[in-house]
């Protein structure tokens, strides 16, 4: 029997149909990340105040700056940045009875009640309309920004499973093409929503497909190439992601409105439906379905657009991914290693989300330029992939893994306690601590794979990684309500998970150079299978002795 991948050699590993499929499906990952942290600009809080009416008036009238008139009329609180206006208080008084004249440079007004706002709020835009301000999210309501990034990865939560399943049900094609139609139509819906209450709706439903599509089309280019390509495709395919990022705050400079900044991320999505035509099935789903023909078709097709041509028996070609066993979530926690690898990678999924979302959203809150900060910041994630690349083959999954969570969590410790007059060498450290977050992000995906034996792998990382959309739900809340406290106080939480998640992955095992493993025993009993693995060595190495005596005795035959 031809299995899938014997054919695949000759078709071509990684040939120009692979490429060109690949090259496509890179772009998918690009409006992820405007859909991911496009809050840092679609939920940008800016200075604000209590609206006054009668002060609007004679501020207007007298000329007065808005630092004037501010320090002036409003009561002063203590803040993070020391003495300032209150964003959420007012004088209780009328003005009109007050000394107060276009000439008024001090007013006592020590003694004078406070209450709430009443009339809404004034903004110092800065030249952004975010949704923040267009719904008053501020003060009492400024948790309700925290919802915005939280339906969202409810949504990737609930999305990822379903779509995941309807991609091995009904194909990975087909499912990647009506997740797109589905993004393209909930993110124009986030763009118009007339309310607060509607917008929260449709972000859960944008996020219900935009994950689960990305996931899809990380399968499927992942079962087009030959098995050596597949690691450095999928870092790749991820790496496009922090190219959205670079994208993202020249995008958010140029497109000042968020629904207008909305409709520019969505669109994409519907241009991605245009890969109907260029884009095939996946073969090796196609013969789990026992869709031979379509498999053979599709197979065919990319020979000859790389040039080969296939010389073994297609016809007989199997599916080498079938598995008899059923999986459960039991299986994911009965024995004591695959336990133990479960709780880990859990973790470790939910620790990622965790830091390097609230890492990026911090941003947004820290009130320098947010789109230099933003840009410097994205660089610094193009060298995880490529440390990523340059280590795992080298020294291992372990040690890598390990250190990147660690160092994330030493940099947000650093960060912390870097005085703010220390400006440049405070943003230096927090980028080392993104690029620290961004390399465990990226490893605990393929790291999650090699940890599970076949028929529970898929199973396993599916239920590990909604961890890492638990975590998204969590971070808004740890990052904005914490910083209230002390702004640098999220960062210690960020920094002590990271850690903690750094020494968790050093309980696992290396699986460098490991065989993926087929069954349980395999997990709980590794020194068997390296046995195995040794006996099979040493089974070949036994037949090299045999070749040399013959290639010895035929110069003497002659």
């Amino acid at each position: 029997m031809t299995t899938f991948d014997d054919i695949l050699e000759e078709v071509g590993n990684f040939g120009r149909c692979q490429k060109r499929i690949f090259a496509m499906m890179c772009l998918v990952s690009m409006p992820w990340a405007g859909v991911y942290v496009g809050i840092v600009f679609q939920g940008f809080t800016p200075d604000h105040w209590c609206r006054d009416p009668a002060l609007v008036e004679t501020r207007e009238a007298c000329g007065w700056s808005l630092e004037h008139s501010r320090r002036l009329t409003l009561p002063q609180v203590n803040g993070s940045g020391g003495v300032q206006p209150s964003s959420c208080e007012r004088y209780e008084l009328d003005w009109n009875s007050t000394s107060l004249t276009c000439d008024s440079q001090e007013l006592d007004l020590g003694r004078t009640p406070r209450t709430a706002c009443k009339d809404g709020w004034e903004y110092d835009y800065k030249g952004r309309q975010s949704f923040v301000t267009e719904f008053d999210l501020v003060c009492a309501d400024s948790w309700l920004v925290d919802m915005y990034q939280a339906t969202l990865n409810i949504g990737f939560l609930i999305g990822s499973i379903t779509i995941g399943y309807l991609a091995d049900r009904f194909g990975r094609k087909l499912s990647f093409l009506m997740s797109n139609l589905f993004n393209g139509i909930t993110g124009i819906l986030v763009a118009v929503a007339p309310n607060y209450v509607s917008l929260l709706v449709f972000r859960t439903l944008y996020g219900f497909g935009v994950k689960g599509g990305w996931v899809v089309g990380y399968v499927l280019i992942t079962e087009l190439v030959g098995v050596e390509h597949r690691r450095t495709v999928g870092v790749l395919y991820q790496m496009f992601f922090s190219v959205g990022i670079l994208l993202l705050p020249l995008l958010a400079y140029f497109i000042t409105d968020w629904r207008w900044l909305q409709v520019v991320i969505t669109v994409p999505y519907i241009v991605f439906l245009s890969y109907y035509w260029f884009v095939p099935e996946s073969p090796r789903w196609l013969l789990s379905q026992n869709k031979k023909t379509e498999a053979v078709k599709i197979t065919e097709d990319m020979a000859k657009e790389n040039k080969r041509t296939l010389s073994k028996n297609i016809e007989t070609l199997t599916d080498d991914n079938a598995v008899s066993c059923t999986a459960s979530f039991m299986d994911l926690i009965r024995t004591p290693n695959m336990r133990k690898h479960t709780f880990i990678l859990s973790f470790n999924w939910f620790t990622s989300a965790v830091v390097y979302q609230g890492l990026i959203m911090r941003l947004g809150i820290l009130g320098g330029n947010v789109y230099i900060d933003f840009l410097i910041s994205g660089l610094l994630e193009f060298p995880a992939a490529f440390l990523i690349l340059f280590t795992i083959e080298r020294i291992g999954r372990r040690l890598p893994f390990a250190t990147a969570n660690m160092v994330a969590g030493a940099a947000c410790f650093i960060t912390a306690m870097i005085p703010d007059s220390m400006f440049w060498f405070k943003t230096a450290v927090a980028c080392v601590g993104r690029l620290g977050i961004t390399m465990a992000f990226e490893m605990v995906v393929f790291v999650n794979t090699e940890l599970y034996p076949t028929f529970v792998r898929n199973l396993g990382v599916s239920v590990c990684s909604t961890l890492c959309d638990i975590g998204g739900i969590v971070a808004p809340f740890l990052l904005y309500r914490l910083a209230v406290i002390w702004l640098e106080l999220p960062l210690i939480i960020f920094g002590s998970l990271a850690f903690v998640a750094g020494g968790l992955v050093l309980l696992l095992p290396e699986t460098r150079g490991v065989p993926l493993p087929d069954t349980i025993d395999d997990i709980e009993f590794p020194n068997k299978m390296k046995e195995k693995l040794s006996m099979k060595n040493q089974q070949l190495d036994n037949l090299l002795p045999s070749d040399d005596v013959s290639t010895n005795k035929e110069p003497a035959t002659v």
